[in-house]
């Protein structure tokens, strides 16, 4: 059964197409900068990667190129053949703890939310209506970002605020990167024989997230009400003083937007460095001795050892501390440093197993208390799985 896995985002549509049950990838790919000029795609097919340059002013063009691109690569004959399409849709409330078929309610609650997710639900909805143009007969599944999180319990999740505020806005801590982190649980469940695990698991990148897993469920997490929240990332600061907004709108003369904006796109390592959100260039720097990327590099390590100690506690007993994510998988410094920061848990890294770069290993001391491991998550295989289960 052939099933696609989506990504649509504001200007960008990530593709995987599988061969269900079996999860063999059969085509992959992202169409980028649509509505911008210079607009291409590219597609991985057969170890080879294509790119090319055409027009891409909306969401529609690049699912109408895709949906030819499946015809004349020969992954299908005829459109039918696909079964169902899986899309990640950012943000779901507190409407939906599961993956849902979707129909009209579901668009509409999507909808509905677009003021949680401006940047990111409106593009997913753009991607689920022009699939459901292209391919109608094909089952089409939303897969939450924020459903894995839902099993929180009220005391991790409610701020302490009036009560109304969650009741009448929606007020709450949600958290994101719920895929992934539901990925790595699984996968961790499968490893050690055991549903119910108790993890830390640190999906690290350009947007970074911290989950506690009890019992093979979400506990707590990193993240807040919104992206710009918990760790340092890569334009966005993570936690800050609410007052600090007022504060620099008073003293500078800024607009909340523009703040907010500064926070979320010219902060985090980009703006501790000045050089790059790419923790890589954060690292060439640290090499050639720029103080200001050392900084970077401190303050965003920092805050993971800061939270995967305050989300160790309550667990009392962890299984496992995993990594994933582009930086918790292959930046070998940013893992050393952060086990380093742990050694006061017993937490003994092996730094030969260490120096490796995107594949499940073990790479702390036999003697450690907590074993470490690298796992390298699969949002899109997430995404197909839980469509197969949905297709009748």
């Amino acid at each position: 059964m052939i099933i696609l896995s989506i990504n649509a985002g504001s200007s960008s549509l990530k593709f995987t197409g599988f061969d269900m049950p079996s999860e063999k990838v059969l085509i992959s790919g992202v169409f980028e900068r649509i509505g911008i000029d210079g607009s291409f795609y590219t597609i991985k097919l057969n170890g080879e990667k294509i790119k090319k340059e055409v027009e891409l002013k909306s969401h529609e063009d690049a699912v109408r190129i895709l949906t030819e691109e499946l015809v004349n690569y020969n992954i299908v004959k005829d459109l039918s053949e696909i079964k169902g399409v899986g899309h990640r849709v950012v943000h779901g409330g507190d409407k939906y703890a599961d993956s849902i078929v979707i129909d009209k309610n579901v668009t509409d609650t999507i909808r509905e939310l677009f003021h949680l997710a401006p940047l990111h639900n409106p593009a997913n909805l753009m991607g689920i209506e022009a699939f459901q143009e292209y391919i109608p007969e094909a089952t089409a599944v939303a897969v939450f970002d924020t459903g894995f999180p839902q099993s929180m319990p009220e005391e991790n999740y409610l701020y302490a605020v009036p009560y109304e505020w969650y009741e009448k806005y929606g007020v709450r801590r949600y958290a994101f990167h719920g895929i992934s982190h539901q990925y790595i649980t699984e996968y961790m469940q499968k490893f050690l024989g055991k549903e119910n695990v108790n993890l830390i698991t640190c999906h690290l990148g350009n947007g970074s997230t911290i989950y506690s897993i009890k019992d093979g469920k979400c506990f707590d997490t990193s993240w807040s009400f919104s992206t710009n929240s918990g760790l340092v990332m890569g334009t966005s600061s993570g936690d800050n003083d609410t007052i600090v907004v007022p504060y620099v709108m008073k003293e500078s003369g800024m607009s909340m937007e523009e703040v907010l904006n500064t926070l979320n796109k010219k902060s985090g390592l980009l703006g501790v460095s000045g050089v790059s959100s790419d923790s890589r260039d954060i690292e060439d720097g640290i090499k050639e001795g720029n103080e200001r990327c050392i900084l970077a590099q401190k303050l965003f390590v920092n805050r993971i050892v800061g939270y995967i100690a305050k989300l160790w506690c309550p667990l009392k007993k962890v299984d496992a501390i995993c990594f994933a994510g582009g930086i918790g998988e292959n930046s070998i410094m940013t893992r050393k440093q952060i086990i380093e920061g742990l050694s006061s848990l017993g937490v003994e890294l092996d730094e030969e197993a260490n120096n490796v770069r995107g594949e499940f290993k073990l790479i702390t001391k036999e003697g450690s208390k907590i074993p470490c491991y690298i796992v390298p998550t699969d949002e899109e295989v997430m995404i197909a799985r839980d469509t197969y289960k949905l297709i009748d």
